[in-house]
């Protein structure tokens, strides 16, 4: 999937977490999947869904006569994105500040704590960062 010129904005985050799950949607269906959070009008939503599309974050398939639209970056790529900011401007590059801020915030359950252990044991093994 192409990268994306910018992060997405807190709205548009919301309208990708519609469609990364349904694969596409018209305006009309993300607009009724947000209305269950909160009353946003379809005007703004399809406003914001155009604009996505010109930062590329999603794609318009224009062959039927209800556009729909599907997310041009993978759910994994955006949260890499905006992760690598947090760490950058919150914590001042320093990974291990976020882990141990996210592990004392939150209790991790045993499930969390074995894959991280996991994925810690393996980045010692590979010797990788």
């Amino acid at each position: 999937m192409p990268r994306a010129a910018s992060p997405p904005t807190p709205a548009e985050l919301e309208i990708l977490e519609v469609l990364w799950p349904l694969g596409s949607a018209t305006v009309r269906e993300v607009h009724d999947a947000l209305q269950a959070e909160r009353q946003t009008g379809y005007t703004t939503i399809l406003k914001l869904m155009q604009i996505m599309v010109g930062k590329r974050l999603l794609t318009r398939d224009e062959s039927e006569r209800s556009h729909r639209y599907a997310p041009a970056v993978a759910r994994e790529a955006v949260q890499r994105t905006l992760l690598g900011d947090l760490i950058d401007r919150a914590f001042r590059g320093s990974t291990s500040a976020l882990v141990m801020q996210a592990l004392s915030r939150r209790r991790a359950s045993a499930d969390e704590l074995t894959e991280i252990r996991a994925l810690i044991d393996s980045m010692d093994e590979e010797g990788e960062p």
